[in-house]
C-alpha cells in the first residue's frame, strides 16, 4: 500500500545515514513552510506529516502519531497509559485535555505498605497491581469528537499497517530490548511480541500481530474498542493473571476530561500550559515568575548567576509541589496562589544567591483554607497555525513490564506516581502528601508539562519533554533558552541541562551542563553536585518572524523533526 511504503522508505533512508552526534544535531536544524511534526521516533514524525498533506489539522496529526508511537516505541509510546494534551487554535483560542490514569474503583490508601506501614516498593512499579486504568484511547477519542476532520480510521490505519508488517527497530531500541529481556520474561510467562531467543539487532523487524488486531477493533469501533468487548477482556483477564485490581466497570467508566489551561505571562509573552493533576503548568509558571525579574540575559547561559537563581527557584517550586498539588477532582489545590506573580516574586527576592538555602530550610508555602523517565512528547503544527503539545507516557520505562496476553500493548506502572506513603519517594525521588494520596478514581499527580507559548498574539513554542521529574526544568529551561539566550529551536534542545528538585538536596548536571569554573564556585558555597547521564528529551517548534517552522528534535535519542 502506498501510505505504509512512504513511511518504510524513510525509515531505510533514514538507518542508512550514520552520524555523529553532532551530524545529527545540524540536520535536524530544519524550517518548514506549511506544517511540522517533532516525534521521538522518525516514523512517528512521518506519520503525523502524511496526515497533515492529506489536510488533516494538528490534531488528527496527533491522534495518528499516538496511535504509531504506540507500535513504534514502545517504551513509552502507549495504549495501555496515559497523557495530557495543550491545544491552541489559529484563531488564538486554547484548551487542555486530561487523559491521566486513575486509580481503579478497588484501590484504598495503604494498597502498597506492609503489615508495619512501610512502602513495599516493587508493588508499586511492576506486575498488574501497579497499573492505573488506561486513558489514552479515551483521550485520543475525546481529541477527535472535539477537532478532528478526518476519518477516524484514517488516523489510526498507518498504526496498524506498522503493528502488522513490521518496521526495523533502531540500534538504541535493539539496546533496550535485548537488556529488558529477562524482565520481560519474568512477568510474562505465556510470551510476548517483543520476547525471543535471540538477540535483537539493528534493522531488525518487529512485527505486533496481536497489537494490530487490538487496533483494528479501535479503528473500527473508536473507544468502545478498546474499554468495551475483547480487548477490555483481555485487559481484565491480564488483572486475574497477577495481582491487579482493574475491572471491566473501571474501563467502561474511565472518561477523558477538558480543563481550563494554565495561563499566564513571562515578560511580554504568553504561557499556556497543563493544569493539574499535571503539576507542570503551575510549576512552570510559578518558575517563569520566579525569575522573572533577573537579568539572566545579562548574566547568560548557565553562568554562575542564572544557575543559582534558576536553582533557588527549583528548590522551592518543587517544595509546593510536593506539598499542594493533586487531583482537582478530589482536592482543592491553590492554582491562584502558587502561580502570582507577586507571591514568587517577593519570595524570591528574600533569597540569597551567595550561597545554598539548604533544602531542610524550606518548606512548602502555606496558604489560607487549603490542606522514566520514561515519558514520549511531541509537538505539532499544521498550516494553518493550529497548534498541538502532546506528552503522554507509561511511568517507567516499559511500564509495568506486563504485556497483555492477547492483546499486544503494555500497561503502565502509574500507581507509583501516586503518595505511597507521604514523605516517601516515588522511582523519581519526588515526594509528596495528602494532596495526592491514593483513592478510587482519582488520577495520580505527574510532571507532565505539554506547553505552547505566545508572543504579541501569535504562536511563538511549542515545546515538551519526557523525563520524569525532570520535565518542568527541562522544559523551563528550553523556554529561558529561546527567549533570554536567543536560541534556535535545536539549539534550545540540544543545550546541556542541570536539574533541582528541593530533595534530595543536589543539582543534577549532564556531561557537559555547567563549566568546571562554575561547578567549583557552587561548591565552595555549599551547592552539591550530582554527575548524571541525559536529561529529558525535548521536541520543540518555534516560528520565526516570516511566518517558518523552525524545529528541534533532541539528540538524545531516535528523534526527528519532519515536515513539508
Amino acid at each position: 500500500m502506498k501510505k505504509p511504503n512512504l513511511i518504510y522508505l524513510f525509515f531505510i533512508v533514514y538507518l542508512l545515514g550514520s552520524c555523529s552526534v553532532k551530524q545529527q544535531t545540524a540536520s535536524n536544524q530544519t524550517e518548514f513552510e506549511n506544517g511540522a511534526v517533532v516525534t521521538a521516533h522518525p516514523i512517528a514524525s512521518e506519520v503525523g506529516v502524511e496526515i497533515l498533506k492529506k489536510g488533516g489539522n494538528a490534531v488528527d496529526a496527533a491522534i495518528a502519531v499516538k496511535f504509531a508511537l504506540a507500535v513504534v516505541y514502545p517504551n513509552a509510546g502507549n495504549l495501555g497509559g496515559g497523557g495530557f494534551m495543550v491545544f491552541r487554535g489559529r484563531d488564538g483560542s486554547v484548551s487542555s485535555l486530561d487523559f491521566r490514569e486513575k486509580a481503579p474503583e478497588k484501590a484504598f490508601t495503604d494498597m502498597y505498605l506492609d503489615k508495619d506501614g512501610n512502602p513495599i516498593t516493587d508493588l508499586s512499579l511492576y506486575g498488574q497491581l501497579a497499573t492505573g486504568v488506561p486513558g489514552s484511547v479515551a483521550g485520543m477519542d475525546a481529541a477527535y469528537k472535539k477537532y478532528g476532520t478526518l476519518p477516524w480510521k484514517d488516523l489510526v490505519q498507518p498504526a496498524i499497517d506498522l503493528a502488522a508488517k513490521g518496521f526495523p527497530i533502531t540500534e538504541q531500541q535493539a539496546g533496550e530490548f535485548n537488556r529488558y529481556q529477562e524482565r520481560f520474561k519474568k512477568f510474562n510467562p505465556t510470551g510476548a511480541a517483543i520476547i525471543r531467543d535471540q538477540e535483537w539487532k539493528k534493522g531488525d523487524q518487529f512485527l505486533q500481530p496481536e497489537l494490530a488486531e487490538t487496533l483494528t477493533r479501535i479503528a473500527e469501533q473508536g473507544r468502545d474498542g478498546f474499554y468495551k468487548g475483547k480487548t477490555a477482556e483481555y485487559i481484565v483477564a491480564e488483572m486475574k493473571r497477577g495481582n491487579g485490581i482493574i475491572s471491566l466497570k473501571d474501563l467502561e467508566n474511565y472518561q477523558a476530561a477538558w480543563r481550563d489551561p494554565i495561563v499566564g505571562n513571562y515578560k511580554t509573552y504568553k504561557v499556556i500550559s497543563m493544569p493539574p493533576p499535571s503539576s507542570g503548568g503551575v510549576a512552570l509558571m510559578a518558575l517563569l515568575q520566579s525569575v522573572e525579574k533577573y537579568p539572566l540575559k545579562k548574566w547568560g547561559f548557565q553562568s554562575d548567576s542564572t544557575v543559582r537563581a534558576m536553582v533557588e527557584a527549583e528548590r522551592r517550586i518543587y517544595a509546593d509541589r510536593a506539598t499542594h498539588l493533586g487531583d482537582p477532582d478530589f482536592y482543592r489545590v491553590p492554582i491562584a496562589n502558587l502561580t502570582d506573580a507577586k507571591f514568587n516574586q517577593e519570595r524570591m527576592a528574600k533569597v540569597s544567591l551567595e550561597k545554598a538555602t539548604p533544602s531542610d530550610e524550606v518548606k512548602a508555602s502555606k496558604f489560607p483554607g487549603y490542606e522514566s523517565e520514561e515519558t514520549t512528547h511531541y509537538s505539532i503544527v499544521d498550516k494553518n497555525g493550529n497548534a498541538v503539545s502532546l506528552t503522554t507516557t507509561i511511568n517507567g520505562s516499559y511500564g509495568s513490564l506486563v504485556w497483555v496476553d492477547g492483546a499486544g500493548f503494555l500497561l503502565n506502572n502509574e500507581m507509583d506516581d501516586f503518595s505511597v506513603k507521604p514523605g516517601s519517594p516515588n522511582m523519581y525521588g519526588l515526594l509528596g502528601g495528602k494532596a495526592n494520596s491514593i483513592q478510587p478514581g482519582k488520577r495520580m499527580l505527574s510532571a507532565m508539562t505539554p506547553t505552547i507559548v505566545e508572543e504579541d498574539g501569535k504562536l511563538k513554542m511549542v515545546v515538551g519533554t519526557p523525563g520524569g521529574s525532570t520535565i518542568i526544568t527541562s522544559v523551563f529551561q528550553t523556554i529561558l533558552n529561546v527567549l533570554e539566550f536567543d536560541m534556535t529551536a535545536q539549539e534550545s534542545v540540544s543545550a546541556p541541562r542541570f536539574h533541582h528538585q528541593w530533595k534530595p538536596d543536589v543539582i543534577d548536571v549532564e556531561t557537559d551542563a555547567i563549566n568546571e569554573k562554575t561547578r567549583q564556585s557552587l561548591s565552595e558555597d555549599g551547592y552539591k553536585i550530582n554527575k548524571r547521564g541525559a536529561i529529558g528529551r525535548v521536541e520543540n517548534i518555534v516560528i520565526l518572524k516570516n511566518g517558518k517552522l523552525q524545529t528541534g528534535a533532541d539528540h538524545r535519542g531516535d528523534d526527528k523533526a519532519a515536515g513539508y
